[in-house]
């Protein structure tokens, strides 16, 4: 199961105070559910690929409405042949539609009801009820942090938007090429913070502990890096300083250096690996500082290009 998986699993099986299960049930239908009318009749389904979102919602409206719900199951024939679990519900369709602030009358309303979204309880269930509807989140150990939930809408698009910004999640929206909206989050702290507000506790832990050593491992593998470019900076420096010395004194000895530039030459020679203030540490009868040293072996460069 991939890590998405693991997150609705774990939602699927939280409690939920009853004043809140309309809320995540007020997303799961909005998102997930059709209309039709049959016999002059209006029928509610709800449909899923996964079995227990569609206990979640079964269980859900039982409790909530006490009415009669059938959950049945069929085949998809096309493309992954998945299995699609319908709820249904056909004499109290309208009924609960309007009581979840989705129909008024037979009036459909496009943005949530302010029920939901003028309390912080419910909106944390309509967000979870929505993650569940319509939501993924990438594995941390990916090489990007990303989570969304996809909207048929814009209107409802912008009010999941609106909620996540009430708890300061940096959320952004996006519409789709191939259709519909999306409402996403990037930062790996703030995925963090919607699991922990969703009730995913136990994915947030997950999320976090892999999040933490990936980018302890990251900012070794820099600093191990960086350590290794200054390393062989400083070797390239070295040869060319030691192949300066050595040009001088070919051409026309060290002694010919002013005896403050011999000293360092000398070290220099003695010390091929040493750093600069190592050097400046084994001159004898000198109190020479780095840059000091870094000054001479620059004179002793030009020095050896003028020859």
């Amino acid at each position: 199961m991939s890590y998405a998986g693991d997150v609705k699993k774990e939602l699927t099986m939280l409690e939920v105070h009853p004043e809140h299960a309309k809320a995540e049930l007020a997303a799961l239908i909005r998102m997930n559910g059709t209309m039709n009318i049959i016999d002059k009749q209006l029928q509610l389904n709800v449909q899923t690929e996964n079995a227990a979102i569609a206990r979640r919602i079964y269980s859900l409206i039982k409790e909530t409405f006490d009415v009669h719900a059938e959950l049945s199951v069929r085949r998809k024939m096309k493309l992954k042949k998945n299995n699609i679990y319908i709820c249904r519900v056909r004499s109290d369709a309208k009924y609960i539609l309007n009581e979840l602030g989705i129909l008024d009358g037979m009036l459909h309303l496009g943005s949530i009801s302010p029920e939901y979204t003028e309390n912080k309880q419910k909106m944390k269930s309509y967000l979870r009820g929505a993650f569940l509807a319509g939501g993924s989140v990438n594995s941390p150990g990916t090489s990007r942090y990303h989570l969304e939930i996809h909207s048929i809408y814009e209107a409802h698009n912008d009010d999941i938007c609106k909620m996540m910004q009430a708890f300061e999640l940096n959320a952004r929206t996006h519409e789709r090429k191939s259709g519909g909206y999306i409402t996403y989050v990037k930062e790996a702290e703030k995925i963090a913070d919607f699991l922990s507000i969703i009730g995913a506790t136990n994915s947030m832990f997950k999320f976090e502990d892999v999040r933490i050593v990936r980018d302890m491992r990251n900012s070794v593998n820099r600093l191990v890096n960086c350590e290794t470019a200054n390393l062989n900076k400083t070797i390239s420096a070295a040869s060319k300083q030691i192949d300066s010395i050595e040009r001088i004194d070919r051409l026309q000895g060290l002694d010919s250096l002013p005896d403050k530039l011999r000293a360092v030459a000398e070290a220099r020679l003695a010390h091929p690996e040493a750093s600069l203030q190592e050097l400046s540490d084994l001159i004898p009868g000198s109190d020479i500082s780095k840059s000091g040293v870094n000054h001479r072996l620059r004179k002793i460069n030009k020095i050896a290009e003028e020859l």
